[in-house]
């Protein structure tokens, strides 16, 4: 460890083992969360709570200049860091990691699909509510499995990508116009969009599945009084895939790094 950075890793999830692995990788020196007073970075979880991991006494026992580097932190987490004197910075707000983690995203919804539904996807109608990351990269696996996927977005050029990959674009205004002709529905919203209007226009025990962070874009209360599977699958790349996905996070921190250590730091972050 003489003369290399140091990371201290916090954290049980899967991902945060495989993102210290790869750091290592890239030629930092790695520890657990008991390395945290002498740690120059620290890698904390995704999302970032201020309740997890003991983060306040984590962050209080850092050496001053270090900088911790947590995902989503909540409003709590940041106010903790501001407390204790340590810069908080947010790897999940780098583009290329919230275009990575949709990819395990979609597989972790195409298993669930594959085992809630009594059908193939081939030639299934299936509605996918929003158009960000997550929404194109599932609709596009959903449509090369032959699915008859329509895409639900708020702006024109959202419904015109969709389009343009093989899938059709509808208004999302129109959901319950939309909502008869689908006994699947995938919504990536955070935002109330399938409420319980569009719930009731659904097909009798319909399949929905909520991959926005919480509460979701879903009346799930309204969806279990109707009769309606509706499922909030949060965190799919840290059950599905946590070896991937933490090579994501740690591609997003390296890449973080690059602009306050210099070339070396960025050639591996692109790498």
């Amino acid at each position: 460890m003489e003369g290399k950075k140091l990371f201290a890793v916090v954290g049980s999830d899967p991902r945060q083992a495989a993102a210290g692995r790869a750091l290592e990788k890239a030629g930092y020196a790695v520890g657990g969360a008991e390395q945290v007073p002498r740690a120059d970075y620290i890698l904390l979880p995704l999302p970032l709570d201020a309740e997890r991991e003991g983060l306040a006494g984590l962050l209080r026992a850092a050496k001053p200049g270090a900088l911790a580097l947590g995902g989503k932190p909540s409003a709590a987490a940041r106010a903790l860091a501001a407390g204790a004197g340590v810069e908080l910075v947010d790897y999940f707000a780098r583009e290329e990691l919230t275009i990575l983690n949709a990819i395990p995203t979609a597989e972790g919804c195409i298993g669930m699909l594959l085992a809630e539904r009594p059908r193939t996807l081939w030639g299934s109608p299936i509605l996918v509510t929003g158009y960000g990351p997550v929404g194109q990269a599932l609709a596009v696996r959903l449509t090369a499995l032959g699915a008859r996927v329509t895409v639900a977005a708020r702006r024109p050029a959202q419904r015109a990508l969709a389009e343009a990959q093989g899938a059709k674009g509808a208004e999302i205004a129109r959901l319950e116009e939309l909502a008869p002709g689908f006994d699947t529905v995938v919504n990536t919203v955070p935002a109330p969009v399938l409420t319980a209007a569009v719930l009731g226009r659904l097909p009798p025990a319909s399949l929905i599945v909520d991959l926005a962070s919480k509460p979701g874009g879903t009346d799930f209360a309204a969806a279990s009084a109707l009769g309606h599977k509706a499922i909030h699958a949060l965190s799919l790349p840290g059950r599905c895939a946590p070896e991937s996905a933490g090579e994501y996070v740690a591609r997003a921190v390296l890449g973080i790094l690059a602009g306050r250590e210099g070339p070396a730091q960025k050639e591996e972050a692109e790498g």
